[in-house]
């Protein structure tokens, strides 16, 4: 077995530290978040740190990196408060890891890839055509995190868009079916595959 220490943590190569600590908490969610400017310009870009806050209302939050750098995203959910999730599947995986490279504010990731923008409903900011699970969100509110710079954003949900045969009877979406991958670290995109489903837990049941 490998062991580290955190004084070991902090004497590792720079990327061997990001690549141990960035998988070594399990895969995270992979999604494209659409946003659009004020002046129209469009952005995508994709995130691992979406998750569940609460259903009740209907909540999600991600993690910003810290905003000392241009943040194209950010910038465009704070002008217009409105911003989409677009689950990534297996089909699109090298288009969506492409998003995370850096253009400037003019020029669009739609442009650079092949994914098309998608406005439904009125939605200001764009959805990702052909995603198969897609949510349009609304920022709430946002909570600095000190100890790295970065923040927490949380957002509700106004809309949820969902492709045909994924949407079971109960509510429960197979991700399964819709192909959704998850990430691995920073770069690696993998495709889970459901091992069972279970009824609510209870105590002594």
């Amino acid at each position: 077995m490998h062991s580290f220490s955190s004084a070991d943590i902090q004497e590792m190569d720079k990327i061997f530290r990001l690549n141990l600590i960035n998988s070594c908490t399990g895969y995270k969610s992979a999604n494209l978040l659409g946003t659009r400017s004020t002046r129209g310009n469009t952005n995508l870009a994709v995130f691992s740190s979406i998750t569940h806050l609460g259903s009740n209302p209907a909540i999600i939050g991600f993690v910003l990196r810290p905003t000392t750098v241009p943040r194209d995203t950010y910038k465009n959910i704070k002008e217009t408060g409105l911003f989409t999730v677009n689950h990534i599947h297996s089909e699109v995986v090298a288009d969506a890891h492409h998003t995370s490279a850096k253009y400037p504010e003019e020029i669009s990731e739609f442009d650079q890839t092949d994914f098309k923008p998608e406005y439904i409903n009125e939605f200001y900011a764009p959805y990702v055509h052909g995603a198969k699970v897609r949510l349009g969100c609304q920022y709430l509110n946002e909570y600095e995190i000190k100890e790295n710079d970065t923040l927490l954003i949380v957002s509700k949900i106004e809309a949820i868009h969902v492709s045909e045969n994924i949407l079971q009877e109960d509510g429960w979406l197979s991700l399964e079916a819709a192909q959704s991958v998850t990430i691995n670290g920073l770069d690696g995109y993998a495709s889970p595959k459901l091992i069972e489903r279970f009824d609510y837990a209870r105590p002594k049941t």
